[in-house]
């Protein structure tokens, strides 16, 4: 570990340990917390694997990655998960890739969206930040299983506290709110996480899930907010964002720290949780409602079609 990061008691890039021989696959690593991860991973060693569902954005983010890290090995998979039929797709090719792979990030996501659906007639937010997640997880958890240390991280938010899980309107067909949608869809995130948990320790599994979240990290899932907010945003930004750089530690840390353990949750350490160094906190009672997290894992079974191997 490094030494000044450990004096100072924050946990940095810099203490993320060698990476090499291990393949991470981080979805919506073309931007954001997601290509800051990546970067990191690859200059550690590790092979990492783009997801994502833009080619040419993919291409871009590839040629940077190797530009920061000569020598890096990264690939490119096509994946859009608001397509089950493309998850499907992306999963088979992914096998084909890998017989083995040590880690999933289940980073993409979308925020604050006007009420669309995905291919599959899913809510978009619901359907893609937690459905396409749950789908794509288990249709390659089978690769992480033999993995001993291997992880599953799901990327959660603050915006979970205020989430609320109607399973009578999951698809917010009765009432659509932007920002309620994101809520419901990052507390999904969480319970899936801690329900994939606990079916990993019933099975002895050598994989482990965490979650984390950014904190207030200046990445494009802004582009949706309220005008106001973009209006105030280069006055007031700076006090409640980070950048997508120091917002990707909390991931790196639930992906790579020796010491973190199944169903920990990460994010910043400093007032609220906006910004700072990644250290284990907290989620609502509502995430821990082990009821609700059985149902939301059998609601999704039915609504994706994938099953899981645990």
């Amino acid at each position: 570990m490094n030494a000044t990061a450990t004096k100072a008691g924050r946990w940095t890039a810099a203490d993320v340990p060698d990476q090499t021989g291990r393949v991470a696959v981080i979805t919506g690593a073309n931007t954001g917390i997601g290509f800051e991860a990546a970067k990191v991973l690859a200059a550690r060693g590790a092979t990492v694997v783009l997801a994502c569902r833009n080619p040419d954005r993919a291409g871009d983010a590839l040629t940077r990655l190797t530009a920061s890290a000569p020598g890096a090995r990264v690939e490119f998979l096509r994946l859009d998960l608001s397509s089950l039929a493309s998850i499907r797709e992306a999963a088979a090719e992914l096998r084909g890739r890998h017989a083995e792979i040590d880690l999933l990030v289940n980073n993409a996501g979308v925020m604050w969206t006007p009420r669309s659906t995905t291919a599959d007639g899913f809510e978009l937010q619901f359907g893609t930040n937690h459905l396409g997640h749950f789908a794509f997880t288990g249709l390659v958890l089978d690769r992480l299983l033999p993995v001993v240390g291997s992880r599953v991280v799901t990327i959660s938010s603050m915006g979970h506290r205020t989430g609320q899980l109607d399973f009578d309107d999951l698809q917010s067909e009765r009432s659509y709110g932007r920002h309620r949608a994101y809520a419901a869809s990052k507390l999904a995130n969480l319970m899936f996480t801690y329900e994939l948990q606990h079916r990993l320790e019933t099975a002895a599994a050598h994989t482990a899930a965490l979650a984390a979240h950014p904190g207030g990290a200046g990445t494009e899932l802004m582009r949706n907010s309220p005008p106001l907010i973009r209006f105030l945003n280069p006055v007031f930004g700076p006090l409640v964002t980070q950048s997508a750089e120091r917002g990707a530690l909390p991931t790196l840390r639930a992906a790579t720290d020796p010491f973190a353990r199944g169903a920990e949750y990460y994010g910043p350490d400093g007032l609220g949780e906006v910004k700072g160094f990644p250290k284990r906190v907290g989620s609502t009672a509502r995430s821990h409602d082990k009821l609700a997290q059985r149902r939301l894992w059998q609601e999704s079974l039915q609504l994706t079609g994938v099953t899981f191997p645990v």
